[in-house]
């Protein structure tokens, strides 16, 4: 029975390396160290044990393993850990999209009308591509975070509008620019009544959806512009190396004070939510980041792929 539950496991995860992250019998071959002929034949024994119909059915047991310890560890309510073994980079960003889908999915087809808070982000984008149409009209997506960029130009990542679309309910932006232009400025995005309105739609989100980044000049913030070069300097010499929401956090899971935060309009974030906060995060580059943000106890949920998992779990 564990032979026969060992090659299930391995037949789960060659079907999801070739159907969600779309990698040739070869690249599969290579990454488990079979021949060709095996990693077909694990396919088809996918196929043939009712594994594989809208979605792999089958956890693959080590993931289900770490996915247990991550959430015993850091008191999440809520973990997903996708198969990621010998993935290239895009890969596991479609693999953790697609089961950000499935979870989303999940609390979206609830009747009962919810309120659905929704940051931004390249993940966040990637996973409500995945979700099928789901008629919900009662449902309201709400913008956590503003989208507007320095020069007037959106991001976009701005995502919950997407999220409207696919439900058929309501949308509600942040009416603010991420950073304004000064403190006195951000008073006056803060204190209109629409953003008051919204800002407190958001404070009563049943569950919330949220991206995690990374602080370098490949970060997102720094490459649509929304901070300077400047801005990267001084946040990595104060040792931040993650960002929610436009929040900055240290790998201790701290919150870093920055002049930025003088000027940030989004909604604010706390410590151990009560209600589920989901972040959808993978690979090598965001780990330090996805430490940092369960170190804090800033989400309770996670969904993110089985390396940056197991790295998670080494002290």
């Amino acid at each position: 029975m564990i032979k026969h539950d060992k090659k299930l496991d391995q037949a789960a995860r060659a079907a999801w390396m070739y159907y969600v992250a779309g990698q040739t019998q070869n690249e599969i071959a290579d990454a488990l160290g079979v021949s060709r002929q095996v990693a077909q034949r694990l396919v088809a024994l996918a196929i043939d044990n009712g594994l594989v119909s809208v979605n792999i059915s089958h956890p693959v047991g080590r993931c289900m393993a770490l996915s247990a310890q991550l959430a015993e560890r850091y008191g999440l309510s809520l973990c997903q850990v996708v198969p990621s073994q010998g993935m290239e980079h895009a890969g596991v960003n479609r693999a953790v999209a697609v089961a950000g889908a499935e979870v989303m999915a999940q609390f979206l087809r609830n009747e009962q009308p919810l309120i659905i808070g929704v940051g931004s982000g390249r993940s966040l984008k990637a996973a409500i591509d995945e979700l099928p149409e789901l008629e919900r009209p009662q449902h309201s997506c709400v913008s956590l975070i503003g989208a507007i960029a320095s020069d007037g130009s959106c991001t976009r990542y701005d995502v919950p509008l997407w999220l409207a679309e696919k439900t058929q309910g309501r949308y509600f932006i942040l009416p603010a620019p991420l950073f304004a232009d000064s403190e006195q400025d951000r008073a006056l995005w803060c204190n209109h009544r629409i953003y008051r309105t919204v800002n407190e739609k958001a404070s009563q989100a049943d569950v919330t959806f949220i991206g995690i980044g990374s602080i370098g000049y490949h970060c997102p913030l720094h490459k649509d512009g929304f901070i300077s070069e400047q801005d990267v300097d001084r946040l990595s010499a104060d040792n931040a190396v993650a960002e929610m929401l436009g929040h900055f956090i240290d790998g201790n899971g701290n919150r870093v004070a920055s002049e930025l935060d003088q000027r940030l309009t989004s909604v604010n974030l706390r410590q151990r939510p009560e209600k589920p906060v989901i972040a959808l995060a993978g690979g090598q580059e965001k780990r330090l980041a996805i430490r940092a943000a369960l170190s804090g106890h800033w989400i309770n949920g996670l969904i993110t792929d089985e390396e940056s998992a197991q790295a998670l779990l080494v002290d």
